[in-house]
């Protein structure tokens, strides 16, 4: 049977023992050795306030202590003889915090402080002073105190540890995965592009042969197979970290477009701005960026023409990629896996992309990616 488990918030278990501690000194106080004088609701008032300055201890630790230690100086002064419950807490939080030091040396000072206003407000033998002061804070409570925030701060520190290995641990793992997928996936496609690089190759030898006229498509698959095959490669060597292959960027992309010409796609490449080294993850998400686009445009566009803008600005590089084609003015609600992979890309850097169809016809994809602190 499922058990049901309420979570407490934490302001309100501050507060619950903010006005516990606040009720247990004033009960201390009345029922202990108390002046009658006019001091006794000055003692009063500093009990109470500094039972409630618990309530922030865990905003302000800090702030909490000096106020604790203050108001233990400032009742032990007007005549009670109370432990100093608020200002163990206080302690205790302030070293929960990580404050140790802090806390150490407030508590130094408050003994001393308290010894001293004992015997200057006292009546009493200088040994009944010192026991009067000593009743405020004791030194094995304060320790007590100590112990447990170092306890709790330590237990805590390794709670975050063990959660922080957990996610690394998962996103290792994760990557593997990812990797033996990709490696699988290479592994597959290599094979399928080879069979159709090597029935293109042998289709032009046997045209040139017979001195025929080699169609431009069937250029154009032996290029992009041999293309493929180089990218299938480069991908995989990146991802096991070999640097000796790099993912193509910014200055593969006019033979990208050069590739595209070769298909009878009238495409054209326009530069603005003054280009600038840009890190490596935004030129290449820029390159797979426009071939993401132009592949589209070829495959599904039914379009003539296409053009691509690389446009340098100040932190900025804007890539604009449009055609002619006949795209739907309300496409499918759902995008296809080359537009999600583009948003990802983009997505990751920080970047914005917008993609839709032309009111007068064809279709548009802009990018925005940041080249300030990408990596």
């Amino acid at each position: 049977m499922d058990t049901l488990r309420f979570a407490v918030p934490a302001g309100v278990t501050d507060w619950a023992i903010a006005l516990g501690v606040a009720a247990l000194l004033l009960g201390t106080g009345f029922w202990g050795p108390h002046p009658a004088d006019g001091r006794e609701v000055l003692g009063f008032v500093l009990l109470a306030a500094g039972g409630l300055a618990l309530a922030a201890r865990r905003r302000a630790p800090l702030v909490v202590l000096a106020v604790t230690g203050l108001c233990a100086v400032g009742f032990l002064g007007a005549g009670f003889q109370v432990l100093a419950i608020s200002y163990l807490v206080a302690v205790y939080g302030a070293v929960r915090a990580g404050h140790r030091r802090v806390a150490l040396a407030a508590s130094i000072s408050l003994l001393a402080t308290l010894h001293l206003t004992a015997l200057i407000s006292g009546d009493g033998s200088a040994r009944d002073m010192v026991t009067q002061a000593r009743s405020t804070l004791e030194i094995a409570w304060l320790i007590a105190a100590f112990t447990a925030g170092e306890a709790v701060r330590q237990a805590e520190r390794r709670a975050d540890e063990a959660e922080h290995t957990r996610e690394e641990t998962a996103r290792r793992r994760a990557d593997e995965e990812r990797l033996r997928l990709a490696r699988e996936l290479h592994d597959s496609l290599t094979h399928q592009i080879s069979v159709i690089k090597v029935q293109s190759e042998v289709a032009v030898h046997v045209a040139r042969r017979r001195g025929e006229q080699v169609p431009e498509a069937l250029l154009a698959i032996q290029e992009a197979g041999r293309e493929a095959s180089r990218e299938l490669r480069a991908t995989l060597e990146a991802l096991r970290d070999d640097d000796t292959a790099p993912p193509p960027g910014l200055d593969h992309i006019p033979n990208l477009v050069k590739r595209f010409q070769t298909t009878g796609l009238e495409t054209t490449l326009t530069i603005e701005g003054k280009p600038h080294a840009v890190p490596t993850a935004v030129g290449r998400t820029a390159y797979r960026i426009v071939q993401e686009s132009l592949t589209n445009v070829a495959r599904h566009a039914a379009a003539t023409a296409a053009s691509v803008l690389i446009d340098y600005r100040p932190g900025v590089l804007a890539i604009r990629v449009d055609d002619n084609g006949k795209a739907p003015l309300h496409p499918a609600p759902t995008p296809g896996l080359g537009l999600l992979g583009m948003r990802e890309r983009v997505t990751a850097l920080g970047g914005r992309l917008r993609t839709g169809p032309h009111s007068t016809g064809g279709f548009t994809v802009q990018a925005e990616l940041p080249t300030n602190g990408a990596s």
